[in-house]
């Protein structure tokens, strides 16, 4: 009788699990975090890029770095519009670096928030910060994921909380947009970069080849509507 009675209870307890309302599951929080950059465990999720790999002489690297107000990732390096000499690759100048996030272990799924934002000091340039997302945006000669782009400026020495509504970022092949009009699917994204072109960026920001320099705290995700 115990037994069965063990057996009711237990099936009794679970039918009242199953009927309770979890309200974490029909609201989700208001911000999700990303990505921290205080540890160098979590900088093994990243790699770096840069012109070099076509010839170019930019050069970068991210590195974990405390000044006594807790640990801050860096991701600093030097902007150069030169080419290698014995470079055989044809491109008319470099003059670009990034990081970008190894995949997603599955997809990370945004679709409840709108707004990316990130807790970085910077250097006074324009960065791009670009989402990568599954191939289900069919463009010609683009087999790999779909790229959406959008600029964020960096005050120089001052800590500053940028906030990038999902709507404001473009869809791009190669850095150049390739129809404004189409919406990303953030349920399906696999990935992140930040990037820094030594050109264009916004009026105002800093540009030109030099060194740069950003520090990072984090990346959210946040329902600001």
């Amino acid at each position: 009788m115990s037994r069965f009675r063990a057996l009711w209870q237990a099936s009794l307890n679970a039918t009242k699990r199953a009927l309770t309302w979890n309200v974490e599951d029909l609201i989700p929080p208001s911000e999700k975090s990303i990505f921290n950059f205080n540890s160098k465990e979590e900088l093994k999720r990243w790699h770096l890029y840069s012109d070099s790999e076509y010839g170019g002489l930019s050069s970068a690297s991210l590195e974990i770095n405390d000044a006594g107000n807790g640990l801050k990732g860096i991701f600093s390096g030097h902007l150069s519009l030169d080419l290698a000499e014995d470079s055989k690759w044809n491109i008319k100048r470099g003059g670009f670096c990034g990081m970008r996030s190894k995949k997603f272990d599955g997809f990370i799924d945004l679709d409840a928030y709108d707004t990316i934002a990130l807790k970085l000091k910077g250097d006074g340039r324009c960065y791009i910060s670009t989402i990568y997302t599954e191939n289900w945006v069919n463009s010609p000669g683009q087999p790999e994921d779909n790229s959406w782009q959008a600029f964020v400026f960096m005050p120089k020495d001052n800590w500053y909380i940028a906030k990038i509504p999902l709507a404001r970022y473009l869809p791009t092949w190669r850095g150049n947009v390739i129809d404004a009009s189409l919406e990303m699917n953030p349920s399906r994204i696999l990935g992140m970069s930040l990037s820094v072109n030594a050109e264009g960026g916004m009026p105002g920001a800093k540009s030109g080849p030099g060194d740069f320099r950003v520090e990072l705290e984090w990346i959210k995700a946040l329902r600001t509507e």
